[in-house]
């Protein structure tokens, strides 16, 4: 028993010596990756490899990386040693209730990542979230120094409130089912807390409360993370330091212990707590926490960098460069401004007469370029510019903003009405859809009528028009670009996709949505006047959005109908064919041929051009629905939800106009066969 005592302290000793060792960056021969992410001093792999608080562990089975010393393993996403930051995965603290006040299983989420105090929570990238009913939750971060209020020196949270099942929403995270808030700078870990609340009435639907930090770009709240795993784990930013004996550089700079141990490195003061960071000087990169790990950058070879111009002769210097002109030349400034030839007076002569020259043709050039703006305008005016300018909501979009996109490189989709191109305009990091429809004079008022329906519209489940070019004969169009495309490509082109069933509703209810909005939502009802799936677009999530508005039209309230929408065959109502009255009832009928969702057979298809009347005969006498359905779904679902939704396609292209439902009534009917 004496014996281990003795060891104790011994092996004390040798973890201290080894921790020195690290700190003098004898990294030789450690490990320098785990997987493809690299490990860079002061963290480190393996005894002697890293500073102290800053160990990583390395799965090597699965090639991932842990912080060292945690109750429960905490992968690491990033590791920057230029930004002092790192990105791990944490877990969401919870407590769940088997009554009204009663909890069954509860956890705080801490798991000690910060035992060395190193870290600490990003208040510039994260936030706090708490979700449930009824709920409460905070973080309680850093015990208190002093004689605080408090035992803990960080407090922060929100509440949550419900008023039944239906409360909550996707996509709002405003207090009902989900709420948020900034965090403060200076928190040490990721302890949560909740003040408890009688939740007898939300237990079928949110049984348990979670709190969690989160990265604020990472996170949207739905409606099912209500009933989250609780081994969910969240991405949470994290600032680190040199956190010993809370040092600022000046005084860090004294002790043998300071970690800017390169030369051409430099300290400078934690932006979240205490202690310091090291950056190579300006002109060096590399590693300041290493002897020697500052490097010289070349400035010579990143000649195309914009940060060092030079358009003379380059020349390196230690922590910077030099930019000369070559012999016989000269500039005012040869980094940015080319170095011109020393002429002589006969050169001077030649070089006016050119000059003169050049100036003739600048002015010709200025005749050329007002022709062409008065053109440009010309256009401008006869494509409904002045209307379409008091459109807050539709942005114009010079020609020349448009041309980089509208390059055959970056063409997606070409067919009788014009090309597609994907691109991105100025200074946006999202992608756009450029239009640039045939020339064809029976567009024109298509493209005016575009316009304008879609200046009315704003709905997430239609696509949204950005802007417009009118300086062209052919005005171009300017949309938001959805990544995955139409879904009849996604259900029948040559690279289908696997679509389940809860997918598939989801489409079809998100869908009904946007036409409800259309048909009932806004002070002038539209009809789309042409619902097909290549006319319903889907992003990367699989939310759909309904597009191409060129044939649609605004109604008043005195009107009931319109006669001049041209639809496609086989999605366009019997009724407006027969009578040329095209009625919302007339895009309820095309929306029920979208039974295509669930079948996965073209209606055009020459094959099953009877699919209609089969589906129709079929689902009035309910027998054999299931051998409609398209095989990859028939065992995801009951007979029960196969035979509603059947029910509600077959009261949609009912031949009896006024036996169709209501757009509004089809959505919440779809939305509860969802559910």
């Amino acid at each position: 028993m004496q014996t281990s005592f003795i060891l104790a302290p011994c092996l004390l000793l040798l973890l201290a010596t080894a921790a020195a060792m690290a700190s003098k960056n004898n990294t030789s021969g450690c490990p320098n990756h785990c997987g493809t992410m690299s490990i860079q001093y002061p963290f480190g792999i393996g005894s002697g490899c890293f500073r102290n608080g800053f160990e990583i562990t390395c799965d090597d089975s699965t090639n991932t990386p842990f912080l060292a010393g945690t109750t429960r393993p905490v992968p690491v996403n990033l590791l920057s040693i230029t930004t002092a930051e790192a990105r791990v995965m944490l877990p969401v603290a919870y407590e769940c209730f088997v009554s009204g006040e009663t909890v069954s299983d509860s956890s705080d989420g801490d798991v000690h990542f910060n035992s060395h105090d190193v870290y600490r929570i990003s208040n510039a990238h994260n936030q706090l979230v708490v979700l449930g009913c009824n709920t409460l939750g905070y973080t309680q971060s850093q015990h208190s120094e002093g004689n605080g209020y408090y035992p803990y020196g960080y407090y922060t949270g929100c509440m949550s409130f419900c008023n039944g099942s239906r409360s909550a929403m996707d996509g709002a995270c405003a207090g009902v089912g989900c709420c948020h808030v900034d965090i403060p700078p200076g928190l040490t870990n990721n302890n949560m807390a909740f003040e408890k609340y009688n939740h007898t009435a939300a237990l079928g639907f949110s049984p348990c409360d979670y709190a969690f930090l989160v990265d604020r770009d990472h996170y949207t709240f739905h409606v099912s993370d209500l009933k989250m795993g609780k081994d969910t784990m969240m991405p949470v930013w994290l600032d680190w330091a040199i956190r010993e004996d809370d040092l600022s550089c000046d005084e860090a700079r004294k002790t043998k212990g300071y970690a800017c141990v390169s030369t051409n490195s430099l300290c400078r003061d934690s932006s979240n707590g205490p202690e310091y960071v090291c950056n190579c000087s300006d002109g060096y990169q590399g590693n300041p926490y290493i002897a020697g790990g500052c490097t010289d950058i070349n400035e010579c070879e990143l000649s195309k960098d914009p940060k060092y111009p030079c358009q003379g002769i380059c020349e390196n210097t230690p922590g910077s460069y030099e930019c000369k002109c070559p012999s016989g030349t000269h500039s005012a400034n040869p980094r940015n401004i080319p170095c011109n030839p020393n002429f002589p007076l006969a050169a001077k002569v030649i070089t006016g007469a050119i000059g003169g020259l050049f100036i003739v043709a600048i002015v010709v050039f200025i005749f050329l370029l007002g022709k062409e703006k008065r053109k440009m305008k010309e256009f401008f005016r006869k494509n409904g510019g002045p209307i379409i300018e008091r459109v807050n909501k539709i942005k114009l979009f010079k020609k020349e903003e448009l041309e980089p996109i509208l390059k055959t490189s970056n063409r997606i989709g070409q067919g009788g009405f014009g090309e597609v191109y994907k691109g991105y305009l100025r200074d946006e990091i999202r992608p756009v859809a450029v239009k640039k429809p045939k020339f064809d004079s029976r567009l024109t008022d298509q493209f005016a009528n575009e316009v304008i329906i879609q200046s009315r519209v704003l709905h997430k489940n239609i696509v949204n028009l950005i802007g417009c070019c009118l300086e062209v004969d052919v005005p171009i169009l300017v949309y938001e670009y959805v990544s995955n495309g139409s879904l009849d490509k996604i259900l029948h082109g040559r690279n289908r996709m696997p679509l389940d069933l809860d997918l598939r509703l989801q489409i079809a209810a998100q869908s009904a949505k946007g036409l409800a909005y259309m048909h009932s939502e806004i002070t002038t009802p539209i009809l789309h006047g042409d619902v097909k799936p290549a006319n319903i677009l889907l992003d990367e999530d699989f939310v759909p959005k309904i597009s191409d508005f060129g044939t649609s039209r605004m109604i008043t309230i005195e009107e009931n109908y319109t006669s001049t929408i041209i639809g496609n065959w086989g999605y366009m109502d019997p009724e407006y064919v027969q009578t040329g009255l095209y009625t919302s009832k007339s895009d309820v009928y095309s929306f029920g041929v979208l039974l295509e969702l669930i079948t996965r057979k073209k209606v055009l298809d020459p094959v099953i051009s009877n699919l209609l009347g089969n589906f129709y005969d079929t689902c009035t006498t309910k027998k054999g629905v299931i051998e409609l359905v398209d095989p990859d779904i028939s065992a995801q679902g009951t007979i029960g939800i196969f035979h509603s939704l059947a029910e509600i396609i077959v009261q949609c292209i009912s031949l009896d106009v006024d036996l169709r439902p209501e757009m509004v009534d089809v959505a919440q009917r779809l939305q509860l066969l969802l559910k």
